[in-house]
């Protein structure tokens, strides 16, 4: 059987959008009647159409069934348990504690950096800290459990005390309980929740909200000829199984978000291609997380113009996304994206 995939697309902001949502010639995203869209893609793994919402009625029963219970999954407000969308995105402020993260290594990991960085990233307009102590960009080897948790816990305890939204980005069982007796807030968890078997078992008995994010294979090697059929397709399916399975290992809340991973196991043209169409994965029904932060993908884009900060790239695909509804954007220049956010809304509306 021919399985069918629904994109939103076609989008409008502001009064536009407000005004055509009233008309009822388009459909809000996640609730919010600032960004709508008039027009979907049905897709198969052959072919591509694009259909008005207004001509979705006149299709065949099946189809039609199928799609309608797609956009009641991308119109669907979204909760999620201590953050709010309404003013999307929220900002994920990144708080490397490793010496040798892609970008930032070393920076925050002596006296009290890190505490500093995490009271700028807050002032700046971060919604979410992102804090970690294992590098995981492409050819990283694993850290230990112990050195892992040395790096974080200096930070992680002061932190906490600021009484912020804090994300762990960790793989280890042992560390997320070791964070959620720290009180944080979310397992953000790089290898889709398939690096320690544990890991389920500690979000079924914590009820912590979690990312799942998409890998194709490890930090290792993952960027060693990355191979797929349809890299927006594949990655949907993937993300499909997992969440029937999350919920078949007795699972039962929704604050989950979804991250496909950018530079985690894809080249060039799959990055791309994932950025273009990431609208897709809101008929999933869940938050969409976006890190294009500095990455790789920016210098082979922008070739001789690249700079270490990539600011410019991490901003232009940073709004491409938004343009698409995506709910948190993970970034480590805070202050930048946030004016350039600001600046965008402004003269968008």
């Amino acid at each position: 059987m021919t399985k069918y995939y629904t994109r939103a697309c076609n989008f409008y902001f502001g009064s536009i959008s407000r005004e055509k949502v009233k008309k009822k010639l388009s459909i809000p995203l996640h609730g919010n009647n600032l960004i709508s869209f008039d027009t979907i893609e049905l897709i198969t793994r052959k072919n591509i159409r694009r259909i008005n919402i207004k001509k979705i009625s006149k299709l065949e029963a099946i189809i039609k069934k199928n799609i309608l219970i797609d956009i009641k999954r991308i119109s669907k407000k979204k909760f999620f348990k201590g953050l709010k969308f309404s003013n999307s995105p929220v900002l994920m402020g990144v708080l490397n504690l490793t010496p040798n993260s892609f970008s930032d290594g070393g920076k925050y990991i002596k006296k009290n950096f890190g505490e500093q960085h995490a009271k700028k990233l807050i002032k700046d307009g971060c919604g979410i800290l992102d804090i970690g102590g294992e590098a995981t960009n492409p050819g990283s080897n694993d850290v230990k459990t112990e050195v892992e948790w040395k790096r974080i816990f200096p930070t992680l305890s002061k932190i906490k005390k600021l009484r912020r939204f804090i994300s762990l980005d960790t793989r280890k069982s042992i560390i997320m309980m070791k964070g959620i007796k720290n009180k944080i807030n979310l397992i953000n968890d790089v290898s889709g929740l398939e690096y320690d078997p544990e890991t389920i078992n500690v979000l079924k008995k914590t009820s912590i909200p979690f990312v799942i994010h998409h890998m194709k294979g490890n930090p290792k090697t993952m960027q060693k000829n990355p191979k797929y059929n349809n890299v927006v397709l594949d990655i949907y399916d993937y993300f499909e199984k997992k969440i029937k399975y999350i919920k078949s290992k007795g699972i039962k809340h929704n604050n989950i978000i979804l991250d496909p991973g950018i530079g985690f196991g894809k080249n060039l043209k799959h990055n791309i291609t994932l950025i273009r169409n990431i609208s897709i994965f809101h008929s999933l029904g869940f938050p969409i997380m976006l890190g294009t932060s500095r990455k790789r993908f920016i210098k082979s884009l922008s070739g001789v113009n690249d700079s270490k900060e990539r600011l410019g790239g991490t901003i232009s695909s940073s709004l491409i996304a938004i343009m698409q509804g995506v709910q948190i954007l993970r970034v480590h220049d805070v202050n930048e994206i946030n004016q350039s956010i600001q600046v965008f809304n402004s003269l968008k509306f």
